[in-house]
């Protein structure tokens, strides 16, 4: 049996204190924890970190390579919604991650996809059916139904949708919501389907209501969404009720940090040490019946060692009672792995981006920075011998979604705030179908990038004249199997590219990844025409 002891001032979450103590660990398992004089040069020890809602997709990583990175940050579990990858691939793209998963000493706890696709108003590569449904959630890493974003069907007890939600009762797994901005009777009649999460709140008031309906609240900080600053004075209030959650998180900010930015940030706002902790890292196990270690004898192994409670600065992360992190360095290594997808396209030519109208007058949608609901504006495009353009003086850029699974015209549509003042930035992340999405300029740039999609089979991409650059993503077309930090690294250089031709946006490419998300309010584009979330119903550009 492997042994080892450590000392540290240990942090008892559930009984308030911290003293100094030395740990045993045999087996992967905390075989003893005795108290020891005082020392208060000892670091800290405390239970690993847990990302309690996470698509792990949007790393733009595999998750043996997510996990890499996220230990180093002190993280040892997550809460993921494989339903990116489904919406590709199917039940082989939710089997991919729960077996790539599995080869890393990391705790990944997968959920259902339970709409997948996520509407009839798109084109997805894969379907999740109510049998899959029902297999995924025998299986011991299926411990929920993950998002229930059809909530008008929740709330209308679409029978489909209901036959969802019973298995997982049935199977005694929490359903997670999805409902933004949802408030009173629909809130009320949301919840009272049996949903028990929910990760979208971006005003307090929005939580507040939710709360009282014993839902559970994530407060997300993402690289697109970001409600931390919104919803933190929660914490005073309902500390056994609060999770944190990165929901999306690109690879620059993952080398970065993770969920222990908001364990730091909530502290410095001056909110209790014990509180934060008891969201950050054992409300998800409560919730979601997880199997990683409270730090308490008889637990997994599952702890991390931090140099202080006010950085949290993660000096060791130990799974299982193995050290899979230490001093900024991940002690996971990297593994070979197979590559699934599904492209089916060919190239397109610059008048397959022209849109033909009279008319200058337009429904324009309004990207939010730091925000993933996009109101509905009327802006004024430019008009070229019958042709509508980019406005770029106003920053109302032109917008397309091209269908990749099989051949179809581009949808064509407007957007204000990206800010590019040159050529045009693509992606083939596009939550959730997963169809290239890409703004720009003019016809040209924005052909030349969505053809740079297409060649690699996925990817993001920017163009400005003469300069093209891309970062591959061949796993489903949104993920890359190659180290971590690697692509990080040229995440960070393209992102960097799009803010030199003019974006103001904290993530550009996460923002666009965003504007096909149609089950978020108001205006998004899908690739089958402009669609608006709150009617449900496809709109058109031209008013």
């Amino acid at each position: 049996m492997n042994c080892f002891c450590i000392e540290g001032q240990l942090i008892d979450i559930e009984n308030r204190e911290i003293f100094s103590a030395e740990l045993k660990v045999g087996d992967g398992k905390i075989v003893a924890i005795r108290k020891i004089k005082f020392n208060p040069d000892l670091p800290y020890m405390s239970p690993g970190f847990i990302d309690a809602h996470v698509h792990v997709e949007s790393s733009m990583l595999i998750p043996s390579e997510f996990a890499r990175l996220a230990v180093v940050h002190g993280t040892v579990s997550t809460v993921s919604d494989p339903h990116e990858i489904a919406n590709v691939c199917g039940m082989d793209g939710v089997n991919f991650m729960i077996d790539n998963g599995n080869q890393v000493p990391f705790k990944f706890y997968f959920g259902a996809p339970s709409c997948v696709p996520a509407t009839p108003f798109e084109t997805a590569g894969g379907e999740i059916t109510v049998q899959d449904i029902h297999d995924l959630l025998e299986r011991k890493e299926i411990v929920y139904l993950a998002e229930m974003m059809n909530w008008p069907g929740t709330v209308q007890r679409d029978p489909a949708v209901m036959e969802k939600i019973d298995i997982a009762k049935r199977y005694g797994k929490p359903i997670d919501g999805h409902a933004p901005g949802l408030r009173g009777e629909q809130a009320a009649q949301y919840a009272s389907a049996g949903i028990s999460t929910d990760h979208e709140c971006f005003t307090i008031e929005e939580a507040l209501d939710k709360l009282r309906l014993g839902m559970k609240i994530a407060i997300r900080e993402g690289s697109a969404a970001k409600n931390f600053e919104a919803l933190v004075d929660l914490i005073d209030r309902y500390p056994k009720e609060i999770m944190f959650c990165s929901d999306d998180k690109h690879p620059d900010n993952l080398a970065l940090s993770h969920i222990n930015e908001l364990v730091a940030r909530a502290i410095a706002k001056g909110k209790d040490l014990f509180d934060v902790l008891r969201i950050a890292c054992l409300n998800p196990i409560d919730h979601y019946k997880l199997q990683v270690g409270k730090l308490r004898i008889g637990d997994p192994a599952d702890f991390i060692i931090l140099n202080d409670v006010v950085s949290f600065k993660v000096r060791a992360t130990y799974i299982n009672g193995q050290l899979v992190a230490e001093n900024g360095v991940t002690k996971i290594k990297s593994i070979e792995s197979t590559v699934i997808n599904n492209f089916n396209i060919q190239p397109k030519k610059v008048e397959d981006f022209q849109f033909r109208t009279k008319k200058s007058k337009a429904r324009v949608i309004e990207a939010l920075d730091g925000q993933l609901i996009t109101p509905e504006i009327i802006g004024e495009i430019e008009l070229r011998d019958g042709f509508g353009e980019s406005n770029v003086s106003k920053d109302i850029l032109k917008l397309t979604v091209v269908n990749r699974y099989h051949e179809a015209a581009p949808a064509l549509a407007f957007i204000k705030n990206f800010g590019l003042k040159s050529g045009a930035i693509a992606s083939s992340v596009g939550h959730d179908s997963h169809n290239i999405i890409a703004v720009g300029v003019d016809d040209e740039s924005i052909c030349e990038a969505v053809n740079s999609i297409i060649e690699v089979k996925g990817g993001v991409s920017a163009v400005n004249g003469a300069e093209k650059v891309v970062l591959p993503l061949p796993v489903g077309g949104i993920m890359s199997s190659n180290d971590g930090y690697q692509v990080a690294e040229a995440y960070t250089k393209i992102d960097a590219m799009a803010k030199a031709m003019g974006s103001t946006l904290q993530s550009p490419f996460m923002t666009l990844s965003f504007m096909a998300l149609l089950v978020i309010p108001d205006l998004k584009l899908s690739d089958k025409g402009l669609f608006n979330g709150q009617k449900f119903e496809f709109v058109d550009v031209i008013v």
